[in-house]
């Protein structure tokens, strides 16, 4: 799926491509280890076997025939690569027509319109929205941005845990403690974690909660009443959460909706020859594949979540036919998810190599992993709340003229977006350590870091005082190594789009932003120390189209910013 987007990227594929007479797409585009060298480098290994040459050889050859360009300007041969100069002025050009210009920062080819299904965020209803549930919820947001931006039709589901044994231990909780008030989301999680608590203790509650959620199943009225209840308490909980996240979901349809569609799921894989009764349970055998049974009814007659997942998967497919359908749950459901896909193979179903899970790492406290049936949960809420004030506090001493609401409104989009993007900063697999002093840090790799770089470009084109900032101005001005650097940074902003989707990894993105900020830093810093290189000079041309690429910076970070799911703040 992964596709060049970027001019210079394909200007270089097509100069190596159309001399050795192969395809543009064998070919990966990069930087040579000295800009000195040039500004792009590719190597010819990928042609070297089929055009049974070597690549020095082949890099000679494309040297040899190489014609400049609009974008490219030369080329010179350094062992197996060739290394392209870019033509800064005509560079400098088409990033001011695409980020001022009304057009698009990224090209929506790949998409073209076909659908990506993206399941994230999806919790258990009755419990708590807790800090351990961010990485899926964002990191499924950042995933439905990026597919959009490049054009793919996105269905994002939030697929509840509203069905199943636990369900059952809660209603059984409800009528052995019924609540004195009305129910909140605090007591549901309370009268939960009571319940396995006093079943340490008290083995026949096990059954209780058994026979609660048979009665659940069979449509028993107060059952399904009080059930509906409970999610409605937790529906409105988890809305205002995504409300201050800023996401939306296409489709909320919980495990329940699956209900009915499961008698028919169980009937294909036994009229298939799939099924069969192991020590009373229904399973679907999977040895041949090294894996254990995957469980479809349990032996005292309950589903399991494994069938519903097969009719979610079936609904998914019917219903918009994906060109991927993720599923973004932690590494540790990697098992299930390998089951689940082989089951859907192993019946026929040729999409079922487009399901693909997306693991993620543990979000640890203290360094440890907290979960909310063990009660030691962080609440994701409470993280927020402690994000604004902390927020709000840095941006009232660097800013004392401020009204209260204008530090309360930015501390908003500072002190959550720093949250996620501490979450997005390291690669999907990892780890993450939850630090106060790592999120809001406004240096090194951080969200407030990246967000004051784009506060800081609304500062400089402010001071600049030219309101009329566009496609205009005189690119041969801009001749220093750290212009040319910066927008060959920013002209990568398709291609890590692009390469992120592909990989399913978010964390892309915000690496190549901290890189266009520390690149932006670096040259406006100069100027700083040099009068005659500063953004804001005297010489009018040369000051326009310094503030130019000033602005294209800041159209790029806050693209960038708003695919991840972080707000851009004019001022903090």
């Amino acid at each position: 799926m992964a596709v060049a987007l970027s001019p210079l990227v394909l200007a270089a594929q097509k100069a190596v491509a159309d001399a050795l007479e192969v395809s543009p797409d064998l070919f990966v585009v990069g930087s040579p280890p000295n800009p000195a060298m040039g500004d792009l480098a590719v190597g010819c290994f990928p042609a070297a076997k089929a055009l049974k040459a070597a690549p020095p050889a082949l890099a000679a050859k494309v040297v040899e025939r190489f014609e400049p360009t609009e974008l490219l300007m030369s080329a010179k041969a350094a062992g197996p690569f060739v290394n392209f100069t870019v033509n800064s002025e005509a560079l400098f050009k088409h990033l001011a027509t695409i980020a001022l210009d009304e057009e698009e920062l990224i090209a929506k080819t790949p998409g073209d319109g076909k659908s990506i299904c993206i399941d994230f965020s999806s919790p258990n209803i009755s419990k708590q929205l807790a800090y351990h549930h961010i990485r899926s919820t964002v990191i499924g947001h950042a995933l439905v941005n990026l597919y959009r931006a490049l054009g793919y039709r996105v269905i994002g589901i939030n697929h509840l845990g509203d069905w199943g044994t636990t369900h059952g231990m809660l209603l059984a909780a409800y009528h052995k403690w019924p609540p004195t008030e009305d129910l909140t989301i605090e007591s549901l999680n309370a009268l939960y974690v009571k319940f396995r608590d006093a079943m340490k203790t008290d083995e026949s509650l096990e059954q209780e909660g058994r026979d609660w959620f048979a009665k659940l199943e069979n449509g028993d009225e107060e059952a399904r009443k009080l059930w509906q209840h409970f999610k409605d308490v937790s529906w409105a909980e988890f809305e205002s959460a995504y409300e201050m996240l800023g996401i939306k979901f296409d489709e909320v349809r919980g495990e329940s909706a699956y209900v009915e569609d499961m008698p028919g799921v169980i009937k294909m894989l036994d009229d298939k020859g799939l099924s069969s009764v192991s020590e009373g349970a229904l399973v679907v055998m999977l040895e041949e594949d090294k894996m254990p049974p995957l469980l479809l009814r349990k032996n005292d007659g309950a589903t399991l979540y494994g069938t519903r997942d097969l009719a979610a998967a079936m609904y998914r497919e019917e219903s918009y036919h994906p060109e991927r359908s993720l599923y973004v749950v932690d590494r540790g459901q990697s098992l299930h998810f390998k089951q689940l896909f082989r089951t859907l193979e192993k019946a026929g179903f040729e999409w079922s190599s487009k399901c693909i899970h997306v693991p993620f790492g543990l979000v640890r406290v203290g360094g440890k992993k907290t979960t909310t049936r063990g009660g030691n949960v962080v609440l994701l809420k409470e993280v927020f709340s402690e994000a604004r004030d902390r927020a709000a506090a840095k941006i009232s001493e660097n800013n004392p003229e401020w009204a209260p609401e204008q530090v309360e409104s930015t501390a908003a989009i500072v002190g959550i977006g720093a949250v996620v993007f501490a979450n997005l900063m390291s690669q999907r697999d990892k780890d993450v350590d939850f630090d106060w002093d790592d999120i809001l840090s406004t240096s090194g790799d951080s969200g407030v870091y990246v967000q004051y770089g784009h506060a800081r470009c609304c500062s400089i084109l402010e001071k600049g005082g030219m309101s009329d900032i566009g496609t205009e101005a005189d690119f041969s001005l801009l001749t220093q190594p750290q212009e040319k650097a910066l927008a060959l940074s920013l002209s990568q902003l398709g291609d890590v789009v692009a390469k992120a989707a592909d990989h399913n990894d978010p964390h892309l993105l915000s690496r190549y932003l901290l890189e266009v900020v520390s690149d932006f830093s670096t040259w406006y810093t100069q100027g700083n120390q040099d009068k005659a290189l500063r953004v804001i000079c005297e010489d009018e041309p040369t000051r326009r189209a310094r503030l130019t690429l000033v602005a294209i910076t800041r159209a790029v970070l806050k693209e960038g910013l708003g695919i991840l799911g972080v707000g851009a703040p004019d001022a903090m």
